[in-house]
Protein backbone atom coordinates (compact mmCIF):
# COMPACT_ATOMS: atom_id res chain seq x y z
CA UNK A 1 0.00 0.00 0.00
CA UNK A 2 2.87 2.25 1.11
CA UNK A 3 4.80 1.48 -2.62
CA UNK A 4 1.08 2.87 -4.61
CA UNK A 5 1.05 5.44 -2.62
CA UNK A 6 4.31 6.44 -3.17
CA UNK A 7 3.57 5.95 -6.63
CA UNK A 8 0.72 7.82 -6.80
CA UNK A 9 2.62 10.98 -5.80
CA UNK A 10 5.22 11.01 -9.04
CA UNK A 11 2.04 11.51 -11.38
CA UNK A 12 2.53 15.27 -12.85
CA UNK A 13 -1.79 15.04 -12.17
CA UNK A 14 -2.70 18.64 -13.61
CA UNK A 15 -0.97 18.17 -17.06
CA UNK A 16 -2.31 14.64 -17.02
CA UNK A 17 -5.73 15.66 -16.31
CA UNK A 18 -5.54 18.76 -18.80
CA UNK A 19 -4.37 16.52 -21.69
CA UNK A 20 -7.49 14.66 -21.02
CA UNK A 21 -10.03 17.29 -20.53
CA UNK A 22 -8.88 18.94 -23.72
CA UNK A 23 -9.63 16.26 -25.96
CA UNK A 24 -12.75 14.75 -24.15
CA UNK A 25 -14.12 17.99 -24.28
CA UNK A 26 -14.14 18.16 -28.28
CA UNK A 27 -14.47 14.90 -28.42
CA UNK A 28 -18.09 14.88 -26.41
CA UNK A 29 -18.89 18.24 -28.31
CA UNK A 30 -19.25 16.29 -31.59
CA UNK A 31 -22.08 13.48 -29.87
CA UNK A 32 -24.21 16.86 -30.53
CA UNK A 33 -22.75 19.67 -32.47
CA UNK A 34 -23.99 18.25 -36.15
CA UNK A 35 -27.47 18.07 -34.60
CA UNK A 36 -27.83 22.09 -35.09
CA UNK A 37 -26.84 20.68 -38.92
CA UNK A 38 -29.24 18.33 -39.36
CA UNK A 39 -31.70 20.81 -41.61
CA UNK A 40 -29.00 22.10 -43.51
CA UNK A 41 -27.30 18.26 -44.15
CA UNK A 42 -30.79 16.96 -45.57
CA UNK A 43 -30.72 19.63 -48.18
CA UNK A 44 -27.58 19.57 -49.42
CA UNK A 45 -27.37 15.58 -49.22
CA UNK A 46 -30.85 14.95 -50.04
CA UNK A 47 -31.34 13.01 -47.33
CA UNK A 48 -34.70 11.65 -44.67
CA UNK A 49 -34.37 12.42 -40.88
CA UNK A 50 -33.98 8.68 -40.41
CA UNK A 51 -31.04 8.74 -42.45
CA UNK A 52 -29.04 12.01 -40.77
CA UNK A 53 -29.64 11.17 -37.22
CA UNK A 54 -27.13 7.88 -38.47
CA UNK A 55 -23.85 10.63 -37.70
CA UNK A 56 -25.59 10.79 -33.95
CA UNK A 57 -26.32 7.33 -33.44
CA UNK A 58 -23.18 5.79 -36.17
CA UNK A 59 -20.72 8.06 -34.08
CA UNK A 60 -22.59 6.58 -30.68
CA UNK A 61 -22.52 2.77 -32.16
CA UNK A 62 -19.13 2.77 -33.16
CA UNK A 63 -18.22 4.37 -29.20
CA UNK A 64 -20.19 1.50 -27.93
CA UNK A 65 -18.51 -1.23 -30.03
CA UNK A 66 -14.69 0.48 -29.25
CA UNK A 67 -15.40 0.97 -25.47
CA UNK A 68 -15.59 -2.78 -24.14
CA UNK A 69 -12.49 -3.39 -26.04
CA UNK A 70 -10.57 -0.56 -24.45
CA UNK A 71 -11.08 -2.91 -21.16
CA UNK A 72 -8.03 -5.06 -23.44
CA UNK A 73 -6.44 -2.42 -24.45
CA UNK A 74 -5.25 -0.50 -21.45
CA UNK A 75 -3.71 -4.08 -20.29
CA UNK A 76 -2.03 -4.04 -23.57
CA UNK A 77 -0.22 -0.55 -24.38
CA UNK A 78 1.07 1.99 -22.42
CA UNK A 79 -1.42 5.08 -21.21
CA UNK A 80 0.57 7.26 -23.20
CA UNK A 81 0.43 5.28 -26.42
CA UNK A 82 -3.35 4.96 -26.19
CA UNK A 83 -3.56 8.39 -26.02
CA UNK A 84 -1.98 9.66 -28.45
CA UNK A 85 -3.47 7.21 -30.69
CA UNK A 86 -6.86 8.63 -29.68
CA UNK A 87 -6.45 11.48 -30.48
CA UNK A 88 -4.92 10.98 -33.63
CA UNK A 89 -7.78 8.99 -34.91
CA UNK A 90 -9.98 12.13 -33.64
CA UNK A 91 -7.81 14.16 -35.81
CA UNK A 92 -8.13 12.08 -39.06
CA UNK A 93 -11.85 11.59 -38.78
CA UNK A 94 -12.51 15.69 -38.02
CA UNK A 95 -9.89 16.44 -41.12
CA UNK A 96 -12.60 13.70 -43.37
CA UNK A 97 -15.26 15.06 -42.12
CA UNK A 98 -14.45 18.74 -43.57
CA UNK A 99 -13.44 17.79 -47.03
CA UNK A 100 -16.32 15.06 -47.36
CA UNK A 101 -17.76 15.16 -50.43
CA UNK A 102 -21.12 12.19 -49.69
CA UNK A 103 -23.07 11.67 -47.09
CA UNK A 104 -21.41 8.29 -47.19
CA UNK A 105 -18.11 9.94 -46.71
CA UNK A 106 -18.99 12.10 -43.93
CA UNK A 107 -20.36 8.87 -41.85
CA UNK A 108 -16.83 7.54 -42.18
CA UNK A 109 -15.71 10.01 -40.94
CA UNK A 110 -17.38 10.43 -38.50
CA UNK A 111 -17.29 6.52 -37.15
CA UNK A 112 -13.03 7.54 -37.35
CA UNK A 113 -13.93 10.34 -34.55
CA UNK A 114 -15.69 8.16 -32.77
CA UNK A 115 -12.70 5.28 -32.43
CA UNK A 116 -10.77 8.49 -31.24
CA UNK A 117 -13.43 8.92 -28.27
CA UNK A 118 -13.98 5.54 -27.92
CA UNK A 119 -10.76 5.11 -27.62
CA UNK A 120 -9.81 8.54 -24.84
CA UNK A 121 -13.21 8.16 -22.53
CA UNK A 122 -12.32 4.62 -20.52
CA UNK A 123 -8.88 5.84 -20.65
CA UNK A 124 -9.72 9.11 -19.25
CA UNK A 125 -11.96 7.40 -16.02
CA UNK A 126 -9.53 4.88 -15.72
CA UNK A 127 -6.43 7.09 -15.24
CA UNK A 128 -8.62 9.18 -12.48
CA UNK A 129 -9.23 5.95 -10.42
CA UNK A 130 -5.58 5.89 -10.58
CA UNK A 131 -4.14 9.02 -9.54
CA UNK A 132 -6.89 10.20 -7.81
CA UNK A 133 -7.47 9.25 -4.08
CA UNK A 134 -10.94 8.27 -3.32
CA UNK A 135 -11.61 11.14 -0.99
CA UNK A 136 -10.96 13.23 -3.68
CA UNK A 137 -12.77 11.38 -6.68
CA UNK A 138 -16.36 13.32 -6.38
CA UNK A 139 -14.12 16.25 -7.06
CA UNK A 140 -12.08 14.78 -10.06
CA UNK A 141 -15.02 13.40 -11.49
CA UNK A 142 -17.38 17.02 -11.21
CA UNK A 143 -14.18 18.34 -13.58
CA UNK A 144 -15.14 15.06 -16.05
CA UNK A 145 -18.50 15.95 -15.69
CA UNK A 146 -18.01 19.45 -16.55
CA UNK A 147 -16.54 18.90 -19.77
CA UNK A 148 -18.18 16.11 -20.34
CA UNK A 149 -22.45 17.90 -20.08
CA UNK A 150 -20.73 20.91 -20.85
CA UNK A 151 -19.65 19.69 -24.34
CA UNK A 152 -22.65 17.94 -24.99
CA UNK A 153 -24.86 20.80 -24.23
CA UNK A 154 -22.98 23.27 -25.88
CA UNK A 155 -22.61 21.79 -28.78
CA UNK A 156 -26.07 23.14 -30.64
CA UNK A 157 -25.02 26.35 -29.73
CA UNK A 158 -21.53 26.31 -30.62
CA UNK A 159 -22.55 24.84 -33.46
CA UNK A 160 -25.31 26.93 -34.14
CA UNK A 161 -23.33 30.19 -34.43
CA UNK A 162 -20.94 28.35 -36.68
CA UNK A 163 -23.38 26.85 -39.25
CA UNK A 164 -25.06 30.53 -39.26
CA UNK A 165 -22.18 32.61 -39.87
CA UNK A 166 -20.13 30.06 -41.55
CA UNK A 167 -20.96 26.41 -42.53
CA UNK A 168 -20.91 23.57 -41.23
CA UNK A 169 -17.75 21.85 -42.30
CA UNK A 170 -15.96 24.80 -40.05
CA UNK A 171 -17.28 22.57 -37.08
CA UNK A 172 -14.32 20.20 -38.28
CA UNK A 173 -11.89 23.20 -39.12
CA UNK A 174 -12.40 25.07 -36.00
CA UNK A 175 -11.60 21.78 -33.59
CA UNK A 176 -8.61 20.61 -35.40
CA UNK A 177 -6.41 23.41 -33.03
CA UNK A 178 -7.56 22.08 -30.24
CA UNK A 179 -7.03 18.17 -30.73
CA UNK A 180 -3.68 19.74 -32.01
CA UNK A 181 -2.92 20.99 -28.67
CA UNK A 182 -4.65 18.14 -26.68
CA UNK A 183 -2.14 16.12 -28.78
CA UNK A 184 0.58 18.20 -27.96
CA UNK A 185 0.08 17.96 -24.36
CA UNK A 186 -0.43 14.41 -24.36
CA UNK A 187 3.27 13.82 -25.94
CA UNK A 188 5.12 16.11 -23.30
CA UNK A 189 3.49 15.35 -20.38
CA UNK A 190 1.28 12.27 -20.14
CA UNK A 191 2.41 9.29 -18.34
CA UNK A 192 1.90 5.52 -18.04
CA UNK A 193 -0.37 5.08 -15.01
CA UNK A 194 -1.05 1.04 -16.25
CA UNK A 195 0.62 -2.12 -15.35
CA UNK A 196 0.69 -3.95 -18.83
CA UNK A 197 0.08 -7.67 -18.46
CA UNK A 198 -0.78 -8.43 -21.34
CA UNK A 199 -3.94 -10.95 -21.42
CA UNK A 200 -4.75 -13.62 -23.96
CA UNK A 201 -6.75 -11.86 -26.75
CA UNK A 202 -10.46 -13.59 -26.95
CA UNK A 203 -11.14 -13.06 -30.61
CA UNK A 204 -14.73 -14.44 -29.96
CA UNK A 205 -15.78 -12.04 -27.29
CA UNK A 206 -14.80 -9.38 -30.21
CA UNK A 207 -16.71 -10.71 -32.35
CA UNK A 208 -20.07 -10.98 -29.65
CA UNK A 209 -19.66 -7.73 -28.11
CA UNK A 210 -19.48 -6.03 -32.21
CA UNK A 211 -22.57 -8.35 -33.30
CA UNK A 212 -24.63 -7.56 -30.40
CA UNK A 213 -24.59 -3.78 -29.86
CA UNK A 214 -24.31 -3.29 -33.86
CA UNK A 215 -27.85 -5.34 -33.99
CA UNK A 216 -29.68 -4.15 -31.30
CA UNK A 217 -29.01 -0.29 -32.02
CA UNK A 218 -29.46 -0.74 -35.77
CA UNK A 219 -32.69 -3.27 -35.06
CA UNK A 220 -33.72 -0.71 -32.69
CA UNK A 221 -33.51 2.56 -34.45
CA UNK A 222 -35.66 0.85 -37.68
CA UNK A 223 -39.02 0.24 -35.67
CA UNK A 224 -41.35 2.90 -36.45
CA UNK A 225 -39.43 3.67 -39.96
CA UNK A 226 -39.59 2.32 -43.49
CA UNK A 227 -37.72 -0.33 -42.73
CA UNK A 228 -38.52 -4.38 -43.35
CA UNK A 229 -40.02 -5.71 -40.29
CA UNK A 230 -38.32 -9.00 -41.34
CA UNK A 231 -34.77 -7.45 -41.34
CA UNK A 232 -35.79 -5.30 -38.17
CA UNK A 233 -36.89 -8.52 -36.18
CA UNK A 234 -33.78 -10.73 -37.33
CA UNK A 235 -31.05 -8.00 -36.54
CA UNK A 236 -32.89 -7.19 -32.53
CA UNK A 237 -32.75 -11.12 -32.45
CA UNK A 238 -28.77 -11.37 -33.48
CA UNK A 239 -27.94 -8.91 -31.53
CA UNK A 240 -29.70 -9.75 -28.80
CA UNK A 241 -27.93 -13.30 -28.85
CA UNK A 242 -24.72 -12.07 -29.69
CA UNK A 243 -25.32 -10.24 -26.24
CA UNK A 244 -25.78 -13.58 -24.42
CA UNK A 245 -23.16 -15.11 -25.74
CA UNK A 246 -20.90 -12.06 -25.24
CA UNK A 247 -22.09 -12.42 -21.34
CA UNK A 248 -21.49 -15.96 -21.29
CA UNK A 249 -18.20 -15.97 -23.00
CA UNK A 250 -16.78 -13.35 -20.24
CA UNK A 251 -17.99 -15.35 -17.37
CA UNK A 252 -16.43 -18.73 -18.80
CA UNK A 253 -12.73 -17.40 -19.68
CA UNK A 254 -9.72 -16.99 -17.21
CA UNK A 255 -9.30 -13.56 -19.01
CA UNK A 256 -12.34 -11.64 -20.19
CA UNK A 257 -12.36 -8.95 -22.25
CA UNK A 258 -14.83 -7.27 -20.38
CA UNK A 259 -15.01 -8.94 -16.55
CA UNK A 260 -18.68 -8.40 -15.68
CA UNK A 261 -17.65 -9.93 -12.26
CA UNK A 262 -17.86 -5.95 -11.42
CA UNK A 263 -21.77 -6.35 -11.69
CA UNK A 264 -21.77 -8.53 -8.45
CA UNK A 265 -20.99 -5.10 -6.39
CA UNK A 266 -24.62 -3.81 -6.13
CA UNK A 267 -23.70 -0.04 -6.22
CA UNK A 268 -21.76 -0.35 -9.27
CA UNK A 269 -25.02 -2.11 -11.05
CA UNK A 270 -27.46 0.05 -10.44
CA UNK A 271 -25.13 3.54 -10.93
CA UNK A 272 -24.41 2.16 -14.26
CA UNK A 273 -27.58 1.27 -15.02
CA UNK A 274 -28.77 4.81 -13.76
CA UNK A 275 -25.89 6.65 -16.02
CA UNK A 276 -27.51 5.17 -19.09
CA UNK A 277 -30.66 6.07 -18.29
CA UNK A 278 -29.40 9.95 -18.58
CA UNK A 279 -27.85 9.79 -21.38
CA UNK A 280 -31.28 8.52 -23.10
CA UNK A 281 -32.38 11.60 -21.44
CA UNK A 282 -29.58 14.04 -22.51
CA UNK A 283 -29.20 13.15 -26.14
CA UNK A 284 -32.73 13.15 -26.15
CA UNK A 285 -33.44 16.49 -25.57
CA UNK A 286 -30.31 17.46 -27.74
CA UNK A 287 -31.71 15.37 -30.73
CA UNK A 288 -34.98 17.18 -30.66
CA UNK A 289 -34.73 20.61 -29.63
CA UNK A 290 -32.36 21.63 -32.12
CA UNK A 291 -34.74 20.15 -35.25
CA UNK A 292 -38.04 21.39 -33.86
CA UNK A 293 -36.78 24.84 -32.97
CA UNK A 294 -35.69 25.30 -36.63
CA UNK A 295 -38.63 23.23 -38.51
CA UNK A 296 -41.12 23.62 -35.75
CA UNK A 297 -40.76 27.18 -35.11
CA UNK A 298 -38.51 28.57 -37.50
CA UNK A 299 -35.88 29.94 -35.86
CA UNK A 300 -32.44 30.12 -37.33
CA UNK A 301 -29.34 27.80 -36.54
CA UNK A 302 -27.95 30.93 -34.44
CA UNK A 303 -31.22 31.89 -32.47
CA UNK A 304 -31.53 28.09 -31.23
CA UNK A 305 -28.32 27.58 -30.13
CA UNK A 306 -28.13 30.93 -28.07
CA UNK A 307 -32.02 29.73 -26.96
CA UNK A 308 -30.32 26.51 -25.53
CA UNK A 309 -26.78 27.95 -24.27
CA UNK A 310 -27.85 29.22 -20.91
CA UNK A 311 -28.74 25.70 -19.86
CA UNK A 312 -25.49 24.61 -21.04
CA UNK A 313 -23.91 27.22 -19.15
CA UNK A 314 -25.38 26.23 -16.04
CA UNK A 315 -24.78 22.72 -16.30
CA UNK A 316 -21.12 23.20 -16.41
CA UNK A 317 -21.55 25.56 -13.53
CA UNK A 318 -23.22 22.56 -11.44
CA UNK A 319 -20.68 19.28 -12.29
CA UNK A 320 -18.23 20.50 -9.97
CA UNK A 321 -20.71 21.86 -7.05
CA UNK A 322 -22.20 18.42 -7.37
CA UNK A 323 -18.86 16.70 -7.07
CA UNK A 324 -18.07 18.41 -3.69
CA UNK A 325 -21.68 17.96 -2.96
CA UNK A 326 -21.13 14.08 -3.48
CA UNK A 327 -17.38 13.92 -1.56
CA UNK A 328 -19.40 15.58 1.72
CA UNK A 329 -23.15 14.03 1.47
CA UNK A 330 -22.73 11.16 -0.80
CA UNK A 331 -25.22 10.56 -3.91
CA UNK A 332 -28.59 9.39 -2.86
CA UNK A 333 -29.94 12.72 -2.56
CA UNK A 334 -28.42 14.74 -5.26
CA UNK A 335 -29.49 11.29 -7.84
CA UNK A 336 -32.97 11.30 -6.33
CA UNK A 337 -33.20 15.23 -6.94
CA UNK A 338 -31.81 15.29 -10.36
CA UNK A 339 -34.42 12.54 -11.54
CA UNK A 340 -37.67 14.65 -9.79
CA UNK A 341 -35.81 18.31 -11.65
CA UNK A 342 -35.17 16.24 -15.18
CA UNK A 343 -38.72 14.23 -14.82
CA UNK A 344 -41.06 17.79 -14.25
CA UNK A 345 -38.47 19.63 -17.42
CA UNK A 346 -39.33 16.42 -19.73
CA UNK A 347 -43.20 16.75 -18.92
CA UNK A 348 -42.83 20.60 -19.93
CA UNK A 349 -41.42 19.59 -23.04
CA UNK A 350 -44.07 16.95 -23.58
CA UNK A 351 -46.65 20.13 -24.02
CA UNK A 352 -44.48 22.38 -26.05
CA UNK A 353 -46.03 24.06 -28.89
CA UNK A 354 -45.04 26.28 -31.78
CA UNK A 355 -46.10 28.88 -29.62
CA UNK A 356 -44.18 28.00 -26.80
CA UNK A 357 -42.16 31.15 -25.82
CA UNK A 358 -38.70 31.11 -25.89
CA UNK A 359 -38.39 32.40 -22.49
CA UNK A 360 -40.45 29.39 -21.17
CA UNK A 361 -38.01 27.01 -23.51
CA UNK A 362 -35.40 28.82 -22.08
CA UNK A 363 -35.85 27.67 -18.39
CA UNK A 364 -37.06 24.30 -19.26
CA UNK A 365 -33.46 23.53 -20.60
CA UNK A 366 -32.02 24.69 -17.72
CA UNK A 367 -33.69 23.08 -15.31
CA UNK A 368 -33.22 19.69 -17.24
CA UNK A 369 -29.77 20.35 -17.75
CA UNK A 370 -29.36 20.75 -13.59
CA UNK A 371 -31.46 17.68 -13.33
CA UNK A 372 -29.46 15.40 -15.13
CA UNK A 373 -25.93 16.89 -14.00
CA UNK A 374 -27.42 15.79 -10.55
CA UNK A 375 -27.57 12.35 -11.64
CA UNK A 376 -24.59 11.10 -13.53
CA UNK A 377 -21.02 11.96 -11.61
CA UNK A 378 -22.33 10.94 -7.88
CA UNK A 379 -24.08 7.59 -9.78
CA UNK A 380 -21.28 6.80 -11.57
CA UNK A 381 -18.86 7.37 -9.08
CA UNK A 382 -20.15 6.12 -5.88
CA UNK A 383 -20.66 2.47 -8.43
CA UNK A 384 -16.96 2.83 -9.66
CA UNK A 385 -15.47 3.10 -5.92
CA UNK A 386 -17.18 0.00 -4.84
CA UNK A 387 -14.72 -1.83 -7.27
CA UNK A 388 -11.19 -3.30 -6.63
CA UNK A 389 -8.59 -1.58 -8.06
CA UNK A 390 -8.06 -4.84 -10.64
CA UNK A 391 -11.06 -3.96 -12.17
CA UNK A 392 -11.01 -0.36 -12.55
CA UNK A 393 -10.56 -1.12 -16.68
CA UNK A 394 -13.25 -3.03 -16.78
CA UNK A 395 -15.66 -0.61 -14.62
CA UNK A 396 -14.40 2.36 -16.64
CA UNK A 397 -15.48 -0.08 -19.95
CA UNK A 398 -18.74 -1.29 -18.85
CA UNK A 399 -19.97 2.54 -17.29
CA UNK A 400 -18.50 4.05 -21.07
CA UNK A 401 -20.27 1.30 -22.64
CA UNK A 402 -23.47 1.61 -21.06
CA UNK A 403 -23.51 5.34 -21.55
CA UNK A 404 -22.69 5.31 -25.20
CA UNK A 405 -24.87 2.57 -26.21
CA UNK A 406 -27.86 3.47 -24.26
CA UNK A 407 -27.26 7.29 -25.83
CA UNK A 408 -27.09 5.40 -29.48
CA UNK A 409 -30.28 3.92 -28.09
CA UNK A 410 -32.22 7.39 -26.69
CA UNK A 411 -31.48 8.90 -29.96
CA UNK A 412 -32.53 6.19 -32.18
CA UNK A 413 -35.72 5.58 -29.42
CA UNK A 414 -36.22 9.37 -29.66
CA UNK A 415 -36.28 9.59 -33.53
CA UNK A 416 -38.49 6.29 -33.57
CA UNK A 417 -40.77 7.93 -31.07
CA UNK A 418 -41.06 11.32 -32.88
CA UNK A 419 -41.75 9.72 -36.48
CA UNK A 420 -44.44 7.51 -35.13
CA UNK A 421 -46.12 10.42 -33.37
CA UNK A 422 -45.89 12.61 -37.12
CA UNK A 423 -47.34 9.44 -38.50
CA UNK A 424 -50.44 9.02 -36.46
CA UNK A 425 -51.11 12.44 -36.72
CA UNK A 426 -50.88 12.34 -40.65
CA UNK A 427 -53.12 9.83 -40.74
CA UNK A 428 -55.58 11.49 -39.33
CA UNK A 429 -55.89 14.84 -41.22
CA UNK A 430 -58.10 15.62 -45.01
CA UNK A 431 -54.46 16.88 -46.26
CA UNK A 432 -51.37 15.38 -45.32
CA UNK A 433 -49.41 17.70 -47.55
CA UNK A 434 -50.71 21.10 -46.15
CA UNK A 435 -48.21 23.21 -44.38
CA UNK A 436 -49.91 23.76 -41.52
CA UNK A 437 -50.36 19.94 -41.00
CA UNK A 438 -46.61 19.27 -41.65
CA UNK A 439 -45.77 21.80 -38.97
CA UNK A 440 -48.36 20.59 -36.24
CA UNK A 441 -47.33 17.16 -37.17
CA UNK A 442 -43.75 17.67 -35.89
CA UNK A 443 -45.24 19.17 -32.64
CA UNK A 444 -46.68 16.08 -32.43
CA UNK A 445 -43.85 13.95 -33.04
CA UNK A 446 -41.74 15.99 -30.56
CA UNK A 447 -44.42 15.29 -28.00
CA UNK A 448 -44.66 11.53 -28.38
CA UNK A 449 -40.45 11.27 -28.06
CA UNK A 450 -40.54 13.56 -25.09
CA UNK A 451 -42.90 11.04 -23.29
CA UNK A 452 -40.52 8.34 -24.33
CA UNK A 453 -38.15 10.28 -22.25
CA UNK A 454 -40.38 11.03 -19.37
CA UNK A 455 -40.74 6.65 -18.69
CA UNK A 456 -37.10 6.89 -18.47
CA UNK A 457 -36.57 9.04 -15.96
CA UNK A 458 -39.62 7.48 -14.05
CA UNK A 459 -37.27 4.27 -13.89
CA UNK A 460 -34.52 5.83 -13.05
CA UNK A 461 -35.78 7.63 -9.92
CA UNK A 462 -37.40 4.02 -8.65
CA UNK A 463 -33.88 2.80 -9.02
CA UNK A 464 -32.26 5.88 -7.09
CA UNK A 465 -34.34 4.96 -4.05
CA UNK A 466 -31.93 2.28 -3.71
CA UNK A 467 -28.95 3.87 -3.82
CA UNK A 468 -26.36 3.60 -0.54
CA UNK A 469 -23.13 5.78 -0.39
CA UNK A 470 -19.95 3.28 -0.77
CA UNK A 471 -17.57 3.77 2.02
CA UNK A 472 -13.95 3.43 0.67
CA UNK A 473 -11.10 2.68 2.38
CA UNK A 474 -7.00 4.21 1.23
Amino acid sequence: MQEMQREKKQFNVIPIMTSLLIAGFIGLFFETALNMAFSDLMQVFDITPATVQWLTTGYLLTIGILVPVSALLMQWFPTRTLFIASVFFSILGTASAAIAPSFNMLLVARVLQAIGTGLLLPLMYHVVLVIIPAKKRGTAMGLIGLVMMTSLALGPTISGLVIEKLSYQWLFWLAIPFYMIALLCGVFYMQNVSAISKPKIDILSILFSTAGFGGVVYGFSGIGKDENTVIVIVTLSIGILSLLLFAFRQFSIPSPMVNLRAFKQPMFALGTVMVGINMIIILTANLLLPIYLQDGMAFTALLAGLILLPGGILNGIMSPINGRLFDRFGPKWLVLLGFIISLIALWAFSKIQSGTSVEIIIGVYMCLMVGTSMVMMPAQTNGLNQLEAELYPHGSAIVNTIQQVSGALGTAGAATMMTLGQQNYLSAVDNPAKLENITASLTAGVQNAFIFAMFAAIIGFVLALFIKRVQVEE
